[in-house]
Parts: structure tokens; sequence; C-alpha cells
């Protein structure tokens, strides 16, 4: 294994590390809409979306970087229909630009409307 290599385990129940570090990068797995303590969380795409991004900031705070760190999303969401109501929620958490994104239609595991998947740059922030 590189020594550049680090893993940062889930607490769930699941066999998945919520991040790994690989060099300069920093992979975040899918995060599905959940509360602190791994509870599905129900409700219109706004709450699930809040749910998701409160998940992955807590993840990348973790590890050490922030939002402004994220180059990449990908996010899939259940309905295209709720495109409008998942970007109200996304934008608030992107205050210096955005990083680059693909979002998709699919069925997602749990019957949850969401989910998001994000890579950061973990080296210092450019100012």
């Amino acid at each position: 294994m590189p020594e550049s290599l680090q893993r940062y385990p889930s607490h769930l129940p699941y066999p998945f590390s919520k991040a790994i570090r690989v060099g300069d990068l920093l992979y975040l797995s899918g995060q599905v809409p959940m509360d602190p303590k791994g509870e599905v969380v129900r409700g219109d795409i706004q709450l699930q979306t809040e749910a998701v991004m409160s998940r992955i900031g807590e993840t990348l705070a973790e590890c050490g970087v922030g939002f402004d760190q994220v180059v990449k999303a990908t996010v899939w969401l259940s309905d295209m229909q709720h495109f409008a109501g998942f970007n109200e929620v996304y934008a608030r958490y992107f205050k210096q630009g955005f990083p680059v994104r693909s979002t998709v239609g699919a069925q997602l595991a749990l019957g949850v409307d969401i989910e998001i998947e994000v890579q950061a740059w973990v080296g210092p922030p450019t100012r």
C-alpha cells in the first residue's frame, strides 16, 4: 500500500470507507441523506439535500478540508424534477466558487431521492 494512502473508516455497519486520501486528493464515498446516527432522512428534496451536505461537511472537516477545496461533485437524483430544489440547498455550501459537477437521474438505495459524491484537493487552499 502506498505511504500516501489514508483511509477514514465509516462508523456505519457497511463495507466501505467514508473517505480515502491519496496524495493531494481526497475521495468521499457517495452520501445519502442520513442523520448523524446513520438513520435515513425522509422528506422533500431540500431536507434530504441538507442532510447529505451536512454529512459531507462533517467528513470533509474530519479530514481537515472544507467545501472550498471540493473540486468535483457527482449527484444522483431519483427524479430530475428535484433538480431546482436540490440546487437551492447545494449552492449555499459553495461560497467561494463551485466545483465541476455531473448530475444524473437514477434509482437510489434505501428509496432516497439524492446521493452526492465529492472529491477534494487537500493541499493548502488557494486564495
